[in-house]
C-alpha cells in the first residue's frame, strides 16, 4: 500500500491535488484535476480519501468500503457522479464530482428561517431521497452538512459510507451492533439495530425541518446510546411553542416524520414532498394543533412497551438475504496463503456454487495482544488494511466482481470465540475453515477449529490438506 504525504501539486494516479476542501477525523477531501486534462471540459472533480494512521476507528475503513461499493452503482443529479477509485492494496481514494451550491449548513446557522423556506428546502430533499430509495439505498445518516443545494434548486445527497444498499452485504451491521450515524438524527429503529427501514431516513429529514424552523434540534446532541435511547419513549416540543408564525399543517408534516413508530411516518419520501407542496391537501390532526408533550402517563406507558422492542429488535439483514444460506470462509492468513488456505479456498469456492442465492463471508483473524491491540505492520503499514488486501487476494478467484461475497477482518485475543460469534451475530448457516496438522502443543491448548466445532451455532465443516 502506497503510503503519501498529501500536498497541493502531488498526483495521486492520475489526479492531481489542487486544494484540501476540509479534513476530518476520518480523512481528507480535496479538490483534484486529471493530469492529462480530457479534450472537452468537464465536471469539477473532488477526492476522497480516508486516514489509515494507527489507531483509527476500524469502522471508519469500512465505512469508506460501504461508499466505495454503493456510491458507482448510483445514478441522476440527485448524488455525486462517480468517476474512480483506489484500491487499498496501493491507495484508497473515491473521485467524484465536485457538487458546487450552497450546503445546508448555512441554513441551520441562519435558522430559524421562514417556513415556507423550509417546506420548500424539505420537499426538495424529499425528492432526492425518493431517488435514492428507488435506486435500493437508504443513506441512514441525513443530515445537513450531508445534502447540498445545486444552482438549479436540485437536493444532492453526500457521503454514504453509513449507507445500505439492499442487493450489497451490509458490512457495518455484520461486523458491529452498536448504533451507526449521528446522534442528533438517527431513528429510534436504528438505535436497536434496524438498518433495514426506509422511513429511518424520513425521521431524520424531520429532524432537519424542524432544525431549519425552530433553529433547535427535537431531541438534542446525544453521543451515547443511552441519550439516544430516550427518542425511543419521548416526544419532542411542538414546533408551534417555539416557532410561532409555524403553520399547523406544517408542525402536522414534521411531528408525523418524527414518530416514534415507523408505521406511524409517511411511507415514502414522494408523499412528504407531496405535502409540503401541497399543504391544503395535509389534514391536521391532534399532532399539527399540539403545543405541549405528550403527559407522564403516556410517556410512561411508551417507555415499558419500549423496554420489550429493545430485546426484539437486533439488526435485521434484507428479505432477499434472510432467505439464503449465509456461508462463512474462515481462513487463517497470519503466515500468508498457504496449501491449507488455498484448499479452504476450493471448498468455500464449491459451497458459493452451489447455490446461486448464497452468500459467501470470508473471513480472517488479526490476532492482538491481551493488553493492547497491535495493529501495526512489520513494514509500518495499518496492520487492518494490510490483512484486508491479503483476504481480498486470497478471495479473488472466488469472487471476480461477485457482489456476494463480502471481506471481514476480525480483531480478537481469542480467534476461535471471535469466529462463533460473529457466526451467531450474522446468523451464519454453514463455516468452512481449515485445519492444520495435530501437534503436541495443539491438543494440549485445543485447536481453533476443534472449539469453533464445539461452539457453532451452525453446520461446520473442516478442510484439511490431503497427504
Amino acid at each position: 500500500m502506497a503510503r503519501l504525504d498529501y500536498a497541493e501539486g502531488h498526483v495521486v494516479e492520475g489526479f492531481r491535488l489542487l486544494r484540501r476542501l476540509h479534513k476530518g477525523g476520518m480523512g481528507s477531501l480535496w479538490e483534484v484535476e486529471r493530469e492529462i486534462p480530457p479534450a472537452l471540459p468537464e465536471t469539477r472533480l473532488a477526492m476522497k480519501i480516508p486516514s489509515l494512521a494507527e489507531g483509527e476507528d476500524v469502522s471508519a475503513i469500512v465505512g469508506f468500503e460501504v461508499e466505495q461499493l454503493i456510491l458507482p452503482r448510483l445514478s441522476g443529479p440527485h448524488v455525486p457522479r462517480f468517476y474512480a477509485a483506489g484500491d487499498f492494496s496501493r491507495l484508497p481514494f473515491l473521485v467524484m464530482e465536485l457538487v458546487e451550491g450552497r450546503g445546508l449548513v448555512a441554513d441551520v446557522e441562519a435558522a430559524p428561517l421562514p417556513f415556507a423556506a423550509v417546506a420548500d428546502t424539505g420537499a426538495r430533499i424529499a425528492r432526492a431521497l425518493q431517488d435514492l430509495h428507488r435506486q435500493k439505498v437508504l443513506h441512514l445518516d441525513l443530515k445537513p452538512a450531508n445534502v447540498m443545494i445545486r444552482a438549479d434548486g436540485t437536493a444532492v445527497l453526500l457521503d454514504f459510507g453509513l449507507s445500505r444498499h439492499d442487493e450489497i452485504p451490509d458490512l457495518l451491521a455484520e461486523e458491529s451492533d452498536v448504533p451507526m450515524g449521528t446522534g442528533a438524527y438517527i431513528a429510534p429503529e436504528q438505535i436497536v439495530g434496524d438498518r433495514n427501514d426506509p422511513r429511518s431516513d424520513i425521521f431524520a429529514l424531520g429532524v432537519m425541518l424542524y432544525q431549519f424552523l425552530t433553529g433547535e434540534l427535537p431531541f438534542g446532541s446525544p453521543h451515547g446510546r443511552s441519550g439516544m435511547l430516550k427518542r425511543l419513549w419521548r416526544d419532542p416540543v411542538p414546533p408551534r411553542r417555539l416557532a410561532k408564525d409555524c403553520p399547523p399543517w406544517l408542525q402536522e408534516i414534521i411531528l408525523r416524520c418524527l414518530e416514534i413508530d415507523p408505521e406511524k411516518r409517511y411511507a415514502t419520501p414522494a408523499q412528504v414532498a407531496f405535502a409540503l407542496q401541497h399543504p391544503d391537501q395535509v389534514t391536521v390532526t391532534d399532532r399539527g394543533l399540539r403545543m405541549s408533550q405528550d403527559g407522564f402517563g403516556v410517556t410512561v406507558r411508551r417507555w415499558l412497551r419500549t423496554r420489550n422492542v429493545q430485546k426484539r429488535l437486533r439488526p435485521a439483514v434484507s428479505e432477499h438475504m434472510t432467505s439464503a444460506p449465509i456461508v462463512m470462509a474462515a481462513v487463517d492468513l497470519a503466515n500468508g496463503v498457504d496449501p491449507l488456505a488455498e484448499t479452504l479456498r476450493l471448498h468455500a469456492r464449491r459451497a458459493l456454487e452451489a447455490n446461486p442465492d448464497a452468500r459467501l463471508a470470508c473471513v480472517t483473524v488479526l490476532k492482538t495482544a491481551i493488553l493492547a491491540v497491535e495493529n501495526q505492520s512489520p513494514d509500518g503499514g495499518n496492520a487492518y488494511v494490510q490483512r484486508l488486501v491479503e483476504l481480498k487476494d486470497w478471495a479473488r478467484p472466488i469472487a471476480k466482481g461477485d457482489e456476494r461475497v463480502s471481506y471481514h477482518v476480525l480483531e480478537a485475543v481469542d480467534p476461535a470465540d471471535a469466529l462463533v460469534e460473529y457466526a451467531r451475530h450474522n446468523h451464519v448457516d454453514h463455516i468452512v475453515l481449515g485445519a492444520r496438522a495435530s501437534s503436541a502443543l495443539r491438543r494440549y491448548l485445543g485447536s481453533v477449529s476443534a472449539q469453533v466445532v464445539a461452539e457453532a451455532p451452525c453446520t461446520v465443516t473442516v478442510v484439511r490438506v490431503s497427504g
